[in-house]
């Protein structure tokens, strides 16, 4: 597993930054996060009281399309799809029925599917996102935040957009003006100036 590139716990008390440290280390770690997070600066003020956390993700995987690990065929009036690796064959079948319905889609052994009827489109069906990396990143990137942000900090403010993120938590209202200057001094410390 790879470490982040960067990761800081900015507090004037030393001992809660280093125990933030340790709490959100281990929370991305148990959801499998710190493979995604690159560059993460976590600033917490005890006074005010706020968390703010801004990250840089890392280049995800890219998203796999069916014609990558399968073979789609027109075949009487419908498609047979020839699969070879069944790394998303769950994930595809889901898809499948979804779009075409489970009375149209049949799965006769491991390596094949057909799809009856005459709505499908061979190079329609060859084209379909099968796994996108990013679809559940930005929901699992706001849930560890949720855990990490002190308990009972329920004003919350969050983005996950373009390889970056922040999660900023208080118990109070916070000033709009406020929260951006400090979302872009804390993003200038992860090397993101704008």
């Amino acid at each position: 597993m790879k470490a982040f590139e960067y990761f800081e716990v900015e507090c004037e008390d030393a001992v809660g930054a280093e125990s933030y440290r340790r709490i959100a280390g281990d929370i991305l770690g148990d959801l499998d996060l710190i493979k995604v997070i690159g560059r993460l600066h976590i600033y917490i003020d005890p006074k005010v009281p706020l968390f703010l956390a801004v990250g840089l993700t890392r280049k995800l995987p890219r998203r796999v399309r069916l014609r990558e690990f399968a073979n789609v065929l027109e075949k009487g009036d419908g498609v047979v799809i020839d699969i070879s690796d069944e790394t998303h064959l769950s994930r595809l079948l889901h898809i499948l029925w979804e779009r075409f319905g489970r009375d149209q889609v049949e799965q006769p052994d491991r390596w094949t599917i057909q799809i009856r009827g005459g709505g499908a489109d061979p190079s329609e069906i060859e084209e379909l996102i099968v796994f996108d990396p990013t679809e559940s990143l930005a929901k699992d990137i706001i849930y560890a935040f949720q855990y990490i942000a002190p308990e009972g900090f329920k004003v919350r403010r969050q983005l996950v957009k373009e390889g970056r993120f922040y999660y900023v938590a208080s118990e109070n209202t916070l000033d709009v003006d406020e929260v951006d200057r400090l979302l872009a001094e804390n993003f200038a410390k992860i090397g993101v100036n704008e």
